[in-house]
């Protein structure tokens, strides 16, 4: 069995960049980034549950209501998916249907995976230009939550823009290591 099913014997080819080159210097400088916004994204997750049980605490024992924590938490936890995403992408954890991958012998396999990504990081890019649209939509009309405490809306918007833009980087680096791995065989 592999992660996504019965592992019918061929595994999918996934080039990687040659050791030493200018694209695998940037995988390396991209993983230490990855590894570092996975942390701070855990960091978030732990403050937002945190958050969270305060409020629930605050409201049973002292009937006193807060009116940031649920902003506050959702901030956190969009941030947090949305940061998170490059990292996921560089594992290649990304929730996929690989139904064919073990019919189709290891050049198939790398053909599909390279529709694959060309697919994504073509979504992704747009996913991601709508993004920054946003953010500099909140930020020039200076849009702010509907809330009492009213944060204003630049703050996700920002954590979605760079996420998604990290998202698509990893993407186009590992489009950049399958042809350069291609190129050294």
């Amino acid at each position: 069995m592999s992660a996504h099913g019965i592992d019918l014997g061929h595994a999918p080819a996934v080039p990687t960049a040659r050791p030493g080159s200018l694209t695998a210097r940037i995988v390396s400088a991209m993983t230490l980034l990855n590894r570092t916004i996975m942390v701070l994204c855990s960091i978030a997750l732990i403050a937002a549950s945190v958050i969270l049980s305060y409020s629930v605490a605050s409201r049973y024992f002292f009937n006193a209501a807060t009116y940031w924590q649920d902003e506050a938490a959702v901030f956190l936890l969009v941030g947090s998916t949305f940061m998170s995403t490059a990292f996921v992408q560089s594992n290649r954890g990304h929730i996929g249907i690989e139904a064919l991958t073990g019919y189709l012998t290891r050049r198939g396999n790398a053909i599909r995976l390279l529709i694959v990504d060309v697919t994504s990081l073509l979504f992704c890019s747009f996913f991601s230009w709508k993004s920054w649209t946003l953010l500099h939509e909140a930020w020039v009309d200076g849009q702010v939550s509907g809330s009492t405490w009213a944060p204003p809306l630049w703050i996700p918007y920002s954590l979605m823009a760079i996420g998604m833009s990290l998202m698509t980087a990893q993407i186009a680096l590992q489009l950049a290591s399958q042809i350069d791995g291609w190129r050294s065989k």
